[in-house]
């Protein structure tokens, strides 16, 4: 391990957050954009598929690349891709074009920078951190996330009052430019080790070693399992609940700027509490304890029509997101070994990308038939059983265990 990690994960967290603020401007101005301009749950399921399918087939190959290639590269290159694709939409939208299904194609086309991405970041990281600092350093980035998630739909909201939607396109380009010079010009690191090796590239020989190491380790097949069924029964809580606020409380934008923000806030608090707290021995312990958390507030969200219980309630969840988020992806960096870290993570980017378009396939158009309160009661009732399911789970419990 580098004697200077500090150094180069001090760089490499600043690189990501520039990158992360630009994108969270796009993503909140495309969204808003959407819903104020539609109020329609299939517009919002158009544009979340969009989001995400690409995703589901290029993240298994995005995977073998991580652990192919040199990872500091391909972030670097994702990070330019996405940014030379805002600022086409940008130019097209000053030229008059802004049309609802081009933010649909340029949502598809960022998600694929996205793809490529996350797990080049993921297998990335326990690179450059001593591995009995990976909970706090996981937990200090989600709480910089949370910050940046916290900022971003303010500011996003308001230059969307002030400004057009092309200024918030800009400065996405802008940080992204800013995140590739840090990371070609400062971070200095050792590549991995297949990086510098003279093997055949097999990409899809890469990828059935990968498939095959996951159903060789039964936690990672159960995990995965667990993490499909939860982002399916999410779907209605993750993306219908800013369409919900305002068919119920009202169109205006500090309503949607509220909700993200207390969100924010709440993802914040959770990720400096498991930066210094690092939660339970047992990972899964901590990873039930965030999910029986967010199965009973998504619960909630059916019955609430008071707009700040609704707030204090997103409060919570976001509170208990990182507990969940960080053990998990702790669970991965220390238990999956170094060359099959990048395609483990393209495989459950796969999941994520494919279970969420999915969900959304299912309850977006419902939506428009059916009221959002009774699809968040139901998928509440089953997240808290899957939370039961998840405690119990003795393989899960077993690979949850500190190392020794």
């Amino acid at each position: 391990m580098n004697k200077n990690w500090k150094k180069n994960i001090i760089l490499f967290l600043s690189s990501q957050t520039m990158s992360l603020f630009g994108s969270s401007l796009v993503q909140y101005a495309i969204m808003w954009y959407i819903t104020l301009e539609t109020k329609s749950g299939v517009m919002m399921t158009i544009s979340i598929i969009c989001g995400f399918l690409p995703n589901f087939f290029l993240s298994p190959f995005a995977g073998v690349w991580a652990d192919r290639y040199n990872r500091k590269r391909l972030i670097m290159i994702s990070d330019s891709f996405i940014a030379i694709s805002t600022l086409i939409l940008a130019i097209l939208f000053l030229m008059g074009y802004d049309a609802i299904w081009m933010t649909f194609v340029v949502s598809a086309i960022r998600a694929l920078g996205s793809g490529v991405q996350s797990p080049a970041v993921n297998a990335y990281l326990p690179s450059l951190v001593p591995e009995d600092k990976l909970m706090k350093v996981n937990g200090t980035n989600g709480s910089i996330q949370a910050f940046v998630m916290l900022v971003s739909p303010m500011l996003s909201g308001a230059l969307l009052s002030v400004a057009t939607i092309e200024a918030i396109f800009f400065i996405d380009v802008v940080t992204a430019f800013i995140a590739v010079m840090i990371l070609l010009l400062f971070l200095k690191e050792t590549p991995h080790e297949r990086t510098v090796s003279d093997q055949p590239i097999s990409y899809f020989g890469d990828l059935m070693k990968g498939i095959n190491y996951i159903k060789n380790h039964s936690y990672l097949k159960r995990f995965f399992l667990y993490s499909g069924c939860f982002f399916i029964l999410a779907g209605p809580v993750a993306f219908l609940t800013p369409l919900q606020v305002t068919r119920n409380f009202g169109d205006d934008v500090w309503r949607l700027t509220a909700i993200e923000v207390i969100f924010s806030i709440g993802m914040m608090a959770g990720g400096i509490i498991m930066a210094s707290w690092g939660g339970f021995k047992n990972k899964i312990y901590t990873m039930s304890l965030s999910s029986i958390t967010l199965a009973i507030c998504t619960f909630l969200f059916g019955f609430v029509g008071i707009f700040w219980i609704y707030l204090m309630l997103m409060g919570i969840f976001g509170l208990a997101m990182p507990f969940f988020n960080t053990p998990s992806t702790v669970l991965l960096q220390e238990r999956v070994e170094e060359e099959y870290l990048g395609r483990v993570f393209g495989v459950f980017g796969m999941i994520a990308s494919a279970m969420m378009p999915i969900s959304m396939l299912i309850f977006g158009p419902l939506s428009d038939a059916i009221k959002i309160e009774y699809m968040l009661i139901i998928t509440g009732i089953f997240m808290v059983i899957g939370s039961l399911i998840l405690v119990k789970d003795k393989v899960l419990l077993e690979a949850g265990k500190p190392k020794i």
